[in-house]
């Protein structure tokens, strides 16, 4: 039955409501931090503008020499590269029920294995160093989810746990290696890669600027319909799924509970592998010692965003990607502390993580208004009925 008004209700119960809720958690996040900006005395507009030509996406109003948009815009795509691949990683875990709150070890223990078992070493061909440094990400990542995986399908230790645990022990074991056999004593981080082992070309000049080329950008937009592939697809997708949903269930028609949860974190973890060589040997090309990258846990936020969904997450992780890459031009031109970035990522974490409240309370007002329309339909019926009677 159509109804009239409610055009939001009817939307966040429609077809598209993953969609409708991601689309009004960042329009109640922009509405929240405009506000917060007005209060603060700056204009909104001018701030989210100048988060749009921080990334490449609008023209600055001037650029050093070499520089132009179009450098922006591949500094901005060399970013979005890992967080992409850093959001799947959080997915896939999600969705066999887990939840992988170590993907920032994951992807620092990556980068460093491949930083010094082929960053390091000049003689390796560059197409060959690159295929190299993605294989050693994800053995390297798959391993480390594996692990994650066994101790809780083996001991039941709680995933959370054991992740927040590992995260530290990675961080200060490569903060070690670092420090006494790895480290730049200029910059007192990791020393830089070979631009052959490097997965991002540098010194590309398009139009006559100088711009640093991803070649993880490709990989990521790959691996998301990869990962959509399998969910809607496979056997193997539809048996995470079903783990994840309920576990008594899946292992009642036969799924194999506790394979799964070592298969998909292993999974996770190859995911974060590969988000954690194109974070380090593509976008910084160094690692500071003890330092864990806060895209492990902003991805947490791409990935509700998106709604858990392998290719919805492309579009969660660009918007998320343009706040956390805009925030120095934004807090140079507009005279806002560039931590205000890390404010509205986590307002539209909170925003995303109430989808499920929204659509609660679109439903019961969408059943409200059906309730309405047949209490009126009854009315009327009466009516005509007591009419017909005279």
């Amino acid at each position: 039955m159509k109804t009239k008004g409610h055009f939001l209700a009817r939307r966040l119960n429609g077809r598209y409501a993953s969609v409708w809720v991601s689309v009004l958690a960042i329009l109640l996040t922009i509405i929240t931090a405009g506000i917060l900006l007005l209060i603060m005395g700056k204009n909104p507009f001018t701030a989210f503008y100048c988060f749009l030509q921080g990334c490449g996406l609008a023209p600055k109003t001037n650029y050093g020499g070499g520089s132009g948009m179009l450098s922006d815009l591949t500094d901005f795509l060399n970013y979005l590269a890992p967080m992409m691949l850093a959001s799947l990683a959080f997915i896939v875990g999600f969705k066999a029920g887990l939840f992988n709150i170590g993907i920032a070890g994951q992807m620092l223990i990556s980068g460093f294995a491949a930083t010094v078992l082929v960053g390091y070493n000049k003689s390796i061909p560059a197409p060959a160093a690159k295929i190299l440094v993605l294989l050693v990400g994800i053995a390297v990542g798959g391993l480390t989810g594996a692990l994650v995986g066994f101790l809780k399908y083996k001991f039941n230790i709680h995933e959370v746990v054991s992740t927040i645990m590992i995260n530290y022990i990675i961080s200060y074991i490569t903060g070690f290696f670092i420090n006494n056999n790895y480290v730049d004593m200029l910059t007192r981080t990791s020393r830089v890669c070979s631009p052959e082992s490097r997965l991002t070309l540098t010194g590309v000049v398009i139009g006559g600027v100088n711009c640093k080329v991803p070649i993880g950008i490709a990989i990521a937009v790959v691996m998301a319909f990869v990962v959509q592939f399998i969910f809607d697809r496979t056997c193997f997708g539809f048996e995470l799924k079903a783990v994840g949903l309920n576990r008594k269930c899946a292992r009642y028609i036969g799924v194999s509970v506790g394979r799964r949860i070592v298969m998909s974190m292993a999974f996770s973890g190859i995911l974060a592998g590969l988000a954690g060589v194109t974070y380090y040997l593509g976008y910084t090309n160094t690692i500071i010692p003890k330092t864990l990258v806060s895209m492990g846990y902003d991805s947490i936020s791409v990935a509700l965003l998106g709604n858990s969904s392998p290719v919805g997450s492309i579009f969660a992780a660009i918007i998320v990607t343009i706040f956390q890459q805009g925030a120095n031009y934004m807090s140079s031109m507009v005279g806002v502390a560039k931590e205000i970035a890390s404010l509205i990522t986590g307002i539209l974490l909170l925003y995303a993580s109430c989808g499920t409240y929204m659509k609660m309370m679109a439903r019961g007002a969408l059943q409200k208004e059906l309730d309405r329309a047949d209490d009126a339909k009854r009315a009327a019926f009466m009516a005509e009925e007591g009419g017909e009677e005279k």
